[in-house]
C-alpha cells in the first residue's frame, strides 16, 4: 500500500528554477523567477519530454548562450515542451521552427510558447516548410539521430551549425561516422 499524498506538489518540488550560465533561467510556472532581470523561460511541461534540466538539454542551453547568431533562423527537430526554441527566440533567433512527432508535445510546445510571449511555430516533421536552416537542434536519443543525419543535415543552411545532443560518450564515434557519411561537404566538430 502506498500513502496518499498530492503527487503534483510532489513531482513540482522536484523541479526547481534552474540557472544555466550568467543569464538564463529555466522556471516552472509554479515557482516566481529567481532573477527577475535575467532571461527567464517559465515553463510547464505538462506530459511533454523538457523540463529543461537534463545534462543534454543544459548543452544545448549553453551552445545558444554562446553561438546563437542574431537573427538566426532556428529549428528545434523533437521540440517536446519547446525549451529550446523558446530559448532561441529570447536569445534573439530571427524566426524559430519546431517539430515532433508528439501532438501532445507539439500542444506543450505552444502554450510555453504563448507563456513566455515568444514567436515560435510548431509542427509535424512531415509538414515543415522547405528551406535550410542557420542553426538545427536536435536533442534526442542517438538512434532516431543516426537515422535522421541525412534530412537534418539538409536542413543546415551553408555555414550554419547542426547541434546534436543526447548522446552517450560511448556513441559519439559511431554518430560522427554517420554523419560524415551522409554529407563529406559538412566539417564536423565535436
Amino acid at each position: 500500500e502506498v500513502e496518499d499524498a498530492d503527487w503534483v506538489r510532489l513531482t513540482q518540488a522536484q523541479f526547481p528554477p534552474t540557472r544555466i550560465g550568467e543569464r538564463l533561467w529555466i522556471v516552472p510556472s509554479w515557482h516566481e523567477p529567481p532573477d527577475p532581470t535575467a532571461t527567464n523561460i517559465r515553463l510547464d511541461p505538462g506530459i511533454a519530454i523538457g523540463t529543461g534540466t537534463h545534462p543534454t538539454t543544459h548543452l544545448c542551453l549553453e551552445w545558444l548562450l554562446q553561438n546563437l547568431p542574431r537573427g538566426a533562423r532556428v529549428l528545434d527537430y523533437g521540440c517536446g515542451s519547446g525549451v529550446l526554441a523558446i530559448a532561441a527566440a529570447k536569445l534573439g533567433a530571427g524566426e524559430v521552427v519546431g517539430t515532433d512527432i508528439d501532438e501532445q508535445a507539439l500542444d506543450a510546445a505552444r502554450a510555453n510558447s504563448e507563456r513566455n510571449r515568444v514567436d515560435a511555430r510548431y509542427t509535424a516533421p512531415g509538414q515543415l516548410a522547405a528551406g535550410p536552416f542557420d542553426v538545427v537542434l536536435a536533442n534526442i536519443l542517438a538512434n532516431p539521430l543516426r537515422l535522421l543525419a541525412p534530412m537534418l543535415l539538409a536542413r543546415v543552411a551553408p555555414g550554419g551549425a547542426l547541434v546534436l545532443s543526447g548522446v552517450l560518450q560511448r556513441q559519439a564515434d559511431e554518430l560522427i561516422a554517420a554523419y560524415a557519411l551522409a554529407d563529406d561537404s559538412v566539417p564536423l566538430r565535436v
